[in-house]
């Protein structure tokens, strides 16, 4: 029993060492966002820090237009940088997870 315990401390340090090693590379990983008309464009990494906007000059003439569409191009890129960002990790998590009897609901 004692040797389990420690096989399954010793595959959950593993798995803690595999998320910070996503999470490192996530910073790598780039999603782009555009409005739809193309006329804004955003990149952020999969842990969400933005890396660039691009705004066209016609944008800049209406302080208004220019607010909602980086409100709604930053909300998308933000949602697209989550659902990555959790696929990611929740594949390294659940790779990792000891066979707990009980606990195979997260599996």
């Amino acid at each position: 029993m004692f040797g389990d315990m420690m096989g399954m401390m010793g595959k959950l340090k593993e798995t803690q060492k595999k998320v910070e090693e996503t999470k490192k590379r996530l910073d790598t990983v780039l999603v782009d966002e555009s409005s739809k008309d193309g006329k804004l464009k955003v990149t952020l990494t999969a842990n969400r820090t933005i890396k660039s906007i691009e705004i066209d000059d016609a944008l800049l003439e209406d302080k208004e237009q220019l607010e909602d569409y980086l409100i709604v191009t930053l909300n998308n890129a933000i949602e697209k940088a989550t659902s990555v960002n959790e696929a990611e990790l929740s594949a390294v998590a659940k790779e990792g997870m000891p066979n707990i009897p009980g606990m195979d609901m997260f599996k």
